[in-house]
């Protein structure tokens, strides 16, 4: 079993080293994202994983890994949007993702930015460094006194859901799922009621056309002008122009981005002498009530284990016609 991996970090080789060798299968890595060029590279392989952000679009990719006698793509990641989901059904090709890494990952850092932005800690750190340590401005309520709302209780938002009801929040939840094991932990309510009840909004939804800027103006505009947003989810959820707008005119209170929309080639790069375009990171980045991360929600030493081997674990599943239960987009 000859297996070709793209876009692998240096923290993914131990552990698909690991895999390999417990496998007796040669893995193979490289660091390019695949496209209509590079997806060349997979000839006389049988299986592919990928990790990218960049989206997978043209139909040329699909109709070559056919051609190649590859009929599966092992995303190592949860979001499926960067695939052409049409182009790969046309062509006999399975997408699997991997759905819950490590839940814990992402609902510790929506608590992690929950917190910071509660008890002001940029704010405060932005006074001091101009030698103002004063406290006006600087006073928070207290979590337990707080209505925390999940945007999409599935895996990741139960979890979430189940950190926040320890701390002793009231917690309540919007999704098309009402799952039983989470009726201790949460009430559903519908969108609209979210917005408006919840003090802190932590977003766990997929990305697919009924989530793309789902947050937007409108939403923003019902929220509290007291309320938080947390969004370690897909960036295009939140509509980046009306959420920018709401900070400035005081709309609501604060926001903790792991990710944004128009990220694609942004993160996980290092850009100090590129020229691109960042105006929308410097913007809200200049905000004090703003706290930004790029896209390391995930990124703890279980989940890349995690996603690596699920991934793999897909490929090896499917060469030996043995079913997977992450296969998406029908």
């Amino acid at each position: 079993m000859k297996i070709l991996m793209f876009s692998v970090r240096e923290d993914e080789k131990q552990f698909i080293q690991k895999w390999a060798q417990e496998h007796d299968a040669e893995v193979e890595t490289n660091q390019e994202i695949v496209d209509a060029q590079t997806i060349e590279l997979a000839k006389g392989f049988d299986g592919i994983s990928v990790q990218q952000h960049e989206a997978i679009n043209d139909p040329a990719v699909y109709e070559k890994l056919a051609q190649m006698g590859i009929h599966h793509i092992a995303l190592r990641m949860t979001g499926f949007n960067v695939v052409n989901l049409e182009a790969a059904k046309e062509n006999g090709i399975a997408i699997t993702n991997v759905p819950a890494y490590s839940p814990r990952s992402v609902s510790e850092e929506a608590l992690a930015y929950t917190m910071g932005l509660l008890r002001k800690i940029k704010e405060a750190g932005l006074k001091m460094k101009e030698h103002d340590f004063s406290w006006p401005g600087l006073q928070t309520t207290e979590i337990h006194n707080m209505t925390v709302g999940i945007l999409g209780a599935g895996k990741i938002g139960g979890t979430s859901a189940r950190i926040f009801r320890a701390l002793g929040a009231r917690v309540i939840a919007n999704d098309l799922v009402q799952r039983p094991e989470l009726a201790d932990t949460l009430e559903y309510v519908s969108f609209d009621e979210l917005l408006k009840q919840s003090d802190v909004i932590t977003i766990h939804t997929i990305l697919d056309d009924s989530t793309h800027h789902l947050i937007d103006a409108d939403a923003l505009h019902k929220m509290k002008n007291t309320a938080l947003l947390i969004n370690c989810a897909r960036g295009p959820i939140v509509e980046p122009n009306a959420l920018v707008a709401a900070l400035q005119n005081g709309e609501i209170a604060g926001a903790g981005l792991d990710t944004v929309e128009g990220e694609e080639g942004v993160v996980e790069n290092d850009l100090r002498d590129s020229d691109r375009d960042l105006s929308l990171f410097d913007t809200l980045l200049a905000m004090p009530n703003v706290t930004m991360t790029p896209h390391i929600g995930f990124y703890t030493d279980a989940a890349v284990s995690s996603m690596v081997s699920m991934s793999l674990n897909d490929v090896d599943s499917l060469l030996h016609d043995k079913p997977s239960d992450h296969i998406v987009g029908g």
